[in-house]
């Protein structure tokens, strides 16, 4: 058992004082050196201001222009503002933010259009997630969410194709399982003129366009010059001439190349069987 176990825990301190002072003669209590302040003295007064209306910080803030929120001082706040970053640059933010020439002035109009945009995106990315896009759909498809609850998986489609190029998906599809799709690369769509398929389908799963064939896009059309053997110096252009949309879809250059153009392209696929090249030098994939 130490000397101190009898002293309670706040009074050790002095204790330990008045021992160390007795081993000095003379010294009745220790001395501390004039001009010197006591840290815990200090810490203790800084918590209590002279003033209860602390002046210093209202002088600063009134005497800042435009009455902005004082920052940090120092290397530590220099380094802070180089490295800030916008949060109008985030996914998530950018649909609060909009500074636009069409933001609503007043509260109601700018909560309605924020929780539209924000609805909105919310329906797009659950769309994706719970059915993603992961078949060529026959014309005049919906939305694949909307297809998936529309399509009741009869086979009308199927049956009026003149080329069977509409086949259903395997049982291994999950929600897609049953449903009419394609398969360019097997057999393409001919683009027929009055879209058969559609006009047979009894549940507006197909629906027919109005203006036709125009603003069906069932797929995106990809070219590889590494493949294609008029990059290599030999003339051929079977891809131009059997595109049954013509040269709004498919041209070629002066020096004989495939020239595609995507906003006259349907996505039917017919160039990509007609390629002379193993395997196809034209690639059809979900648009």
């Amino acid at each position: 058992m130490g000397p101190a176990d009898g002293v309670p825990a706040r009074g050790r301190a002095g204790w330990f004082l008045r021992r160390r002072a007795r081993r000095f003669p003379g010294h009745s209590r220790l001395q501390r050196p004039r001009g010197r302040h006591s840290p815990l003295r200090c810490r203790r007064r800084a918590r209590h201001p002279a003033a209860p209306g602390r002046p210093i910080l209202d002088d600063a803030l009134r005497d800042a222009p435009g009455r902005e929120p004082l920052g940090l001082l120092g290397g530590h706040a220099r380094a802070r503002a180089t490295h800030d970053v916008p949060l109008a640059g985030e996914s998530g933010a950018e649909l609060l933010i909009d500074t636009g020439p069409g933001t609503p002035s007043n509260r109601r109009g700018f909560f309605r259009q924020t929780i539209g945009r924000l609805v909105r995106e919310v329906a797009a990315r659950t769309e994706q997630r719970v059915a993603p896009v992961r078949y060529f759909r026959p014309p005049g498809a919906l939305p694949e969410l909307g297809f998936l609850a529309a399509c009741t998986r009869c086979g009308a489609c199927i049956d009026v194709c003149p080329v069977h190029a509409i086949i259903k998906a395997p049982p291994s599809a999950g929600l897609a399982a049953g449903t009419p799709h394609l398969e360019p690369a097997v057999q393409a769509c001919v683009v027929c003129p009055d879209m058969p398929c559609a006009r047979a389908c009894p549940t507006g799963a197909l629906v027919l366009p109005a203006d036709g064939w125009a603003s069906i896009a069932m797929g995106r059309l990809e070219l590889d010059p590494g493949r294609c053997i008029t990059f290599q110096g030999a003339s051929c252009g079977v891809c131009a001439r059997a595109c049954p949309v013509g040269e709004r879809a498919l041209a070629l250059d002066a020096a004989g190349h495939p020239v595609l153009k995507p906003e006259g392209c349907v996505g039917c696929g017919v160039c990509v069987t007609a390629c002379v090249t193993i395997p196809s030098s034209l690639k059809l994939s979900l648009s």
